[in-house]
């Protein structure tokens, strides 16, 4: 496919490939992959068939689409793309600052932002809905750590509900540190509605939102848009988005800061 160059060979630079095929594109054909790939139909097959699993796209007949909705498990997302979202929360952590009051949204990458964190000697504040994130910052007797009410939910082990929302309406923050599900146009979105108004309101009551998530988000829609690309926004990833997302930062005066992931 014009316009997408590979970086790497075998099967990890099909896959790179064909997920980057499916950001330009909203569903792509079995036989176009192989034939632009120049590998078998069964070589696509069973690309396909991991990413599925993964949940990076979702399989159809005789192909593929960019998932809307689905999104694996927390205990799952922590396999995936780990150097990556190491690189991001050191990239993250660098722009806090000692004494910081930060809200912090929970999800894989904040996690390893909040690991980051607890072995720096900063004293912050930290407000969470995310039971991992206070457990990670608790290793640190100088980071304060105020937890939401609200909703369990066990699947990503964090807070939401109108509980929640309310008691965030009497905080201020200097920052909040949040995941994403996907990332398009629009703006940052999440897989599912309850955490996404939890992510919106955290980024109403901060000055300035740092957004982590890695390449394979990019251009990926998901079910709630939870804020807008602006000038108080930064997207921490591990490559500088390009196409129609970077465009879109651009024209928000939306900063763009990349932690690469050691060789």
């Amino acid at each position: 496919m014009p316009g997408i160059a590979v970086k790497r060979t075998g099967k990890a630079g099909r896959q790179e490939v064909i997920l980057a095929a499916l950001r330009r594109a909203p569903a792509m054909r079995v036989h176009e992959l192989a034939d632009w790939l120049t590998v078998s139909p069964e070589t696509i097959r069973r690309d396909l068939a991991e990413l599925d699993e993964r949940g990076l796209i979702s399989r159809t007949y005789g192909g593929a689409v960019r998932p809307v909705t689905y999104e694996p498990a927390l205990t799952e997302r922590q396999t995936l793309m780990v150097e990556e979202r190491r690189a991001i929360a050191a990239a993250a952590a660098d722009r806090i600052e000692a004494t910081d009051i930060l809200m912090i949204g929970g999800g894989a990458t904040t996690l390893h932002f909040a690991r980051e964190l607890a072995a720096r000697e900063m004293p912050l504040t930290v407000i969470t809905h995310a039971f991992s994130i206070a457990m990670a910052l608790s290793a640190n007797p100088r980071i304060e750590v105020l937890m939401l009410p609200g909703k369990y939910d066990g699947r990503e082990g964090l807070i939401h509900g109108a509980d929640t929302i309310e008691a965030l309406a009497r905080f201020h923050a200097n920052k909040a540190v949040l995941g994403a599900s996907g990332l398009s146009d629009e703006g940052p979105n999440d897989a599912s509605m309850a955490p996404g108004l939890v992510y919106g309101a955290m980024m109403r009551r901060a000055a300035e939102t740092l957004v982590l998530a890695d390449h394979g988000k990019f251009g990926r829609p998901s079910l709630v848009v939870y804020g807008a690309w602006s000038a108080t926004t930064t997207l921490v990833s591990d490559r500088a988005p390009d196409g129609d997302l970077a465009a879109a930062l651009e024209e928000a005066s939306a900063a763009v800061l990349v932690g690469s992931p050691a060789p």
